[in-house]
């Protein structure tokens, strides 16, 4: 059997019954655009340990179909992990006699910096939120004292937030997809994790504006426009927009659940508590990835410290 087959029966049989139409989305999409053409005509008898590592040599080289250049270490791995699967299961399944894709030497992931805004960028932005019309920035200001994700920022309905208990809950998040007729489109799913289902509590100083909100919105979601749900993409594009206004410098989307974090570390919030709000499986992710936060916040203490000697 060629591998272009098994990688045919494998979506359909093995993965789309068992997981989220967004991890099928992005597995298909892996597979017919990198894999495909360059493994797909193999018998899986020939793919050995060798085949695997010029391939990988190839998308770190040259492997980005936009631009012709190598692609990123993360996008590598995760083609490498698609390979590892469904070989895996063709080797358990009785179509692969020998399993060698674990011989990949994977290629080593850089860390990325965490990037956040500073107090003062921070100012600008709820300032420029707050003194413009569009009632759909709000959403800006509520992942600065939230940690929410983009696509549950955007998927959260008025149904989800208590306005008693200043809390919201987050049931489902959203990303940009296709749907049946290949056509782009905002798609709901479950929460990214178990993890990530969770409810947040937000400052009693957003209330008054959330409720002026609610009470002029004609959406079920509590970030539109208008009566039209927004996409991750439109939202972005709006977010970059308002940075470019204000003359700060780029960051994505993300720095603001960044700064989040970042300011609750510096305002003394336990790791297990940050962990919760954020969504994170253990708070051993929230340490190792605000680590360096979490040492300027110990050496700014230590300092006032100093100033009592």
């Amino acid at each position: 059997m060629k591998y272009q087959e098994w990688l045919s029966e494998w979506l359909n049989n093995y993965v789309m019954p068992s997981s989220k139409q967004r991890t099928y989305t992005r597995y298909e999409e892996i597979v017919m655009q990198h894999i495909v053409p360059h493994l797909g005509e193999y018998e899986i008898a020939e793919l050995s340990p060798i085949i695997f590592q010029k391939f990988v040599t190839l998308l770190l080289q040259s492997g980005n179909l936009k631009n012709g250049q190598g692609l990123a270490t993360n996008s590598v791995n995760s083609i490498i992990t698609v390979v590892q699967c469904s070989l895996e299961m063709a080797y358990r399944v009785g179509v692969y006699d020998k399993y060698v894709a674990d011989k990949i030497k994977r290629p080593k992931i850089t860390e990325k910096q965490i990037m956040c805004f500073n107090p003062i960028e921070q100012k600008k932005i709820e300032q420029a939120v707050l003194n413009n019309k569009k009632n759909k920035l709000f959403g800006i200001i509520l992942c600065l004292y939230t940690g929410l994700r983009i696509g549950e920022l955007l998927a959260l309905e008025w149904n989800d937030v208590d306005f008693d208990k200043c809390e919201i809950s987050v049931s489902k998040t959203c990303y940009d997809g296709k749907n049946e007729k290949g056509q782009f489109c905002r798609m709901t799913d479950s929460p990214k994790t178990s993890s990530s289902a969770r409810i947040i509590p937000f400052p009693k100083q957003l209330l008054p504006k959330l409720k002026e909100i609610k009470k002029n919105s004609k959406s079920k979601c509590v970030v539109s426009n208008g009566t039209k749900e927004i996409s991750i993409r439109s939202y972005q594009k709006t977010f970059s927009s308002l940075l470019q206004q204000e003359g700060i410098s780029h960051k994505g989307f993300h720095a603001l659940r960044h700064t989040f974090a970042t300011r609750a570390i510096e305002c003394g919030i336990d790791v297990k508590t940050i962990s919760e709000i954020l969504g994170h499986k253990t708070p051993a992710i929230t340490l190792n990835r605000y680590v360096h936060s979490m040492m300027e916040h110990k050496r700014e203490m230590m300092n006032k410290l100093g100033k009592l000697l």
